[in-house]
């Protein structure tokens, strides 16, 4: 029975790999391994969020001083499942492996960055299912490349399409979400892998459509700040210059996360040891200041909506900054993407407060942009995603504060691996 199955396998793979008799059109055969991958994406991503929306309702009951127990345990939890089961890695290994493994993204990472993210996320971690997604679609991407004997090339662009299709799930932006699984994987060079931007992008279309369909995802933004007129040409200038105010928070951002990385790396504990102290930083920075606890998804709207004070909102600016210090050095398994753009939002909400004539929106989405840019070298994906995501539907300002924010980034990126291999 296992020939049999191996001669249907090889035979299908031959199918692929034949051009399709008799057919005028672009299309070819493998548009379907890319719609099936995405088809799978999509169905993990649902499936995925749907388990996290539930134990992050089950465990949003713990409130005040209980969430510092909470979140010791849970980061605890979470170091035992790593020790045990297998370091998942974080982003950095994820785009190491797509750009100096010949594009391969291991499977067997997988239970383990499933089972701790969810306890990390879901217990009120700055990190989001972001990583965690990435690593699960693009894995199986490259399963389904070996499954199909693909190699080179088409193997490391299968792995790609995988990722664009966890991205855009979370996101739901499958332009962006394609382009930012390009981006993120150099520091320079937006494209470097140019081959993957089809595939990627049929991959993100089906997964956005089966997350959509398992979700019940309806179309429009997230953060609704679609409330802006354009009021003449230097609205670019002050994007710039929201910008600039933008860029340094993210490099006070990276300072910070190096702080505290070589304090948790200062003595040889085990890691589930890391992340119990994590965990408990973590709880009592969530019980003096809420609206730091979780990665962001659903506290910017509350950011947006609630009016609060100046002091307050310096208050969650510095210890958000923090927060998610502490999540990315102790061993918390998540990604920092949103939780940068609830930085982002934070800072315009203070330069609104200092400057009540700026215009608000503006000021916000500026922010957001040129951090995330500063951190993740992404401007391109960067402005298309929060277009999407915020309904600010001018791209041209995001865009200037998104190359504002990638120009004025560090030299060495926060993301080492984005570097050329030496």
């Amino acid at each position: 029975m296992k020939l049999k199955r191996r001669r249907k396998l090889v035979s299908y793979a031959n199918l692929l790999d034949q051009p399709v008799r008799f057919n005028p059109f672009l299309f070819s055969r493998t548009f379907l391994l890319w719609a099936f991958l995405g088809l799978i994406g999509g169905l993990i991503a649902g499936v995925y969020w749907i388990c996290l929306e539930f134990l992050t309702h089950q465990l949003s009951v713990f409130s005040g001083w209980e969430v510092i127990p909470l979140m010791a345990i849970c980061g605890f939890l979470a170091g035992l499942v790593i020790h045990y089961i297998g370091d998942p890695g974080e982003i950095h290994l994820i785009v190491n492996n797509i750009r100096f493994n010949k594009g391969k993204l291991d499977p067997k990472n997988n239970p383990s960055m499933v089972l701790s993210s969810l306890l990390c996320v879901a217990s009120g971690g700055s990190l989001g299912p972001e990583a965690p997604l990435v690593q699960v679609t693009g894995s199986t991407g490259t399963w389904l490349g070996k499954l199909f004997r693909l190699k080179g090339e088409e193997l490391r662009s299968l792995s790609i399409a995988g990722m664009a299709s966890g991205f855009t799930a979370l996101f739901g932006a499958p332009l962006g979400g394609s382009l930012f699984s390009l981006e993120i994987l150099h520091h320079r060079h937006a494209v470097e892998y140019y081959r993957a931007i089809i595939p990627a992008l049929v991959a993100s279309c089906f997964s956005y459509f089966v997350f959509a369909l398992v979700i019940h995802l309806g179309l429009g933004p997230v953060w609704d700040l679609s409330a802006y007129e354009y009021s003449g040409v230097f609205d670019f200038v002050y994007a710039v210059l929201f910008a600039l105010a933008g860029a340094a928070l993210g490099w006070i951002f990276i300072f910070s996360t190096k702080f505290f990385k070589s304090v948790f790396d200062k003595r040889p504990f085990p890691i589930y040891i890391k992340t119990l102290v994590g965990g408990i930083l973590l709880g009592i920075i969530a019980y003096y200041f809420p609206l730091t606890r979780y990665f962001g998804h659903h506290e910017i709207n509350g950011l947006l909506t609630g009016d609060l004070s100046l002091t307050l909102l310096l208050g969650i600016l510095v210890f958000k900054i923090i927060a998610i210090s502490i999540t990315v050095t102790s061993g918390w398994r998540g990604g920092f993407i949103i939780p940068l753009f609830f930085v982002g939002a934070t800072l315009g909400l203070i330069i609104h407060q200092l400057f009540p004539a700026i215009n608000l929106t503006l000021a916000i989405v500026s922010c957001m942009a040129a951090i995330n840019a500063c951190v993740t070298r992404t401007p391109m994906s960067t402005t298309i995603l929060l277009a999407a995501l915020t309904g600010f539907g001018h791209f041209i300002p995001i865009l200037f504060a998104s190359l504002t924010g990638y120009f004025l980034a560090p030299r060495l990126p926060f993301i080492g691996s984005q570097r050329e291999k030496e």
